[in-house]
């Protein structure tokens, strides 16, 4: 475990590549569906402990509430979760960017975030899937959590590993109040035959 805890630099550049691509993918099929600039974060990877998760969630934003959906997904021996966190004042702008005419209640806020998921989750997943040669096939996204403190989305007495890759990326709106962040959640089984299928793209 101790190789995978300290990922080399060469396993890191990589894998953020791959996740740059990826996530650049999900961003663009974003812009193009809204019209409008999609900024990017440089993707953060590193292996964390349950316990390292939750503060780097905090750190997001501390001090505001967050709205959250999750997807598990598995192809390959490689299996994890992908999250997203919505800065809870992006509805009324996300809303508007959809053409979303109807009243803006709690069921309205949860349409929005599943079909915002749907693009960025399918994109960004298919996108590392094709780069490392592999298929995912996903589980039904579900909401985590509607205008909650960050440290309800992610409940640590629930966690199964030890250790994961976590993967996060920041997307926001150019001249919208939108922002979300994106994390990619791999579990230490996982982080083996990644790493595997790293070394045979470096080769």
């Amino acid at each position: 475990m101790n190789a995978i805890l300290n990922l080399s630099e060469d396993h890191r550049d990589c894998l953020q590549e791959v996740t740059n691509v990826a996530m650049g993918q999900a961003g663009d099929r974003l812009a193009r569906l809204l019209d409008t600039f999609v900024v990017l974060s440089i993707p953060h990877i590193q292996v964390m402990a349950p316990a390292d998760v939750a503060m780097a969630l905090q750190s997001v934003d501390s001090d505001q509430t967050v709205s959250g959906v999750c997807q598990g997904f598995i192809g390959g021996g490689i299996a994890g979760e992908a999250m997203l966190l919505f800065n809870d004042t992006s509805f009324e702008d996300l809303a508007k960017l959809m053409n979303y005419d109807s009243k803006l209640d709690s069921q309205a806020e949860i349409e929005l975030l599943m079909d915002t998921t749907n693009i960025l989750f399918g994109a960004c997943l298919k996108g590392i899937a094709e780069q490392i040669d592999m298929e995912f096939s996903f589980g039904p996204p579900m909401v985590l959590g509607q205008h909650q403190p960050v440290s309800k989305m992610f409940k640590l007495d629930e966690v199964k590993w030890d250790h994961a890759l976590v993967t996060e990326i920041s997307y926001t709106l150019e001249n919208y109040n939108v922002q979300c962040d994106l994390l990619l959640i791999m579990t230490e089984k996982s982080i083996d035959l990644l790493l595997k299928k790293i070394d045979y793209l470096l080769g």
